[in-house]
């Protein structure tokens, strides 16, 4: 999965697209190790450890890692659980569908 969103990252650069990461690893220091072996270079966000209280992954009804949404341009869900070719596909067509 993350050699195809490393490409999609780079496929996608310049458009308005952003690919925004939400861990849940049981410190900064572990995330930081994980973005740096994964060479994961879009944001990624610190949820804090798993079950923390008031979290971004409790707000949105996160239970398992990964769980992935697809937002339009405008912020409404357009879809859940895509991966790889699929989860480019779904993209592609939401930053076509941006107004200029």
């Amino acid at each position: 999965m993350l050699p195809h969103e490393r490409e999609m990252v780079k496929r996608l650069t310049g458009k308005p697209f952003v690919l925004l990461g939400i861990n849940s690893d049981e410190s900064r220091s572990a995330l930081k190790k994980i973005l740096e072996d994964e060479q994961i270079t879009w944001p990624n966000i610190y949820n804090g450890p798993p079950g923390t209280p008031g979290s971004i992954a409790a707000r949105w009804n996160v239970h398992g890692w990964p769980t992935i949404y697809v937002l339009d341009h405008e912020g409404r869900i357009r879809h859940r659980r895509l991966r790889d070719e699929a989860l480019e596909k779904a993209v592609v067509e939401l930053v076509e569908k941006v107004p200029k």
